[in-house]
């Protein structure tokens, strides 16, 4: 393979790998940045913001490996919060294996055996800490695909230009038009 087909390709999975894992790393930072103060009255420290930043790169790497599923674009065609549900189930159930299966490396490279997992996962894992990550994971899930959906039907690029530059004179129009006007032109 020559090197420019290699760094074509390079280049392609870090432009797909940066929105999710940029999202995400301000997303758990987030969330760490407001558990440490509520902890903070209590004197109990809580994750690093290295480790929330890591899971999201875990989390932006499950994106892409979500992505390349056969049957992931299976509901690009329905309406969009089928759509949007699809990919957030799609997404979290991926992210969920992924986080799963590393707490079981971290076992297995710590000397752990495999007759010893199903003990290992009843007594030591820390569920409630990994439901409650997975809650937030689709929560935001949730938002992402939502905002990654409504780009995609707007024509990729079109919903940066409505936050961040001025709309043109036809979309001021149409946003400022009264609902009764509209309907007024739509029954002639």
């Amino acid at each position: 393979m020559p090197k420019s087909r290699v760094l074509a390709f390079l280049v392609k999975e870090l432009k797909e790998l940066l929105p999710p894992t940029v999202f995400f790393a301000i997303s758990f930072n987030l969330i760490l940045l407001t558990t440490q103060l509520i902890l903070a009255d209590y004197f109990v420290h809580f994750l690093s913001f290295m480790l929330a930043t890591i899971g999201a790169l875990v989390v932006g790497k499950s994106v892409l490996l979500a992505d390349a599923l056969p049957f992931f674009r299976r509901f690009d065609r329905a309406t969009m919060i089928q759509t949007v549900l699809f990919k957030t189930v799609v997404y979290w159930a991926v992210v969920f294996l992924v986080r799963f299966l590393e707490k079981l490396a971290e076992y297995w490279f710590g000397g752990g055996t495999l007759s010893g997992v199903s003990e290992y996962v009843a007594n030591h894992f820390t569920w409630h800490r990994f439901a409650a990550i997975q809650i937030w994971i689709f929560v935001l899930f949730l938002i992402y695909t939502s905002v990654v959906e409504l780009n995609t039907r707007l024509g990729k690029g079109e919903l940066v230009k409505i936050f961040f530059t001025r709309p043109p004179l036809e979309a001021k129009q149409t946003c400022l038009t009264p609902l009764t006007d509209q309907t007024t032109i739509s029954k002639e």
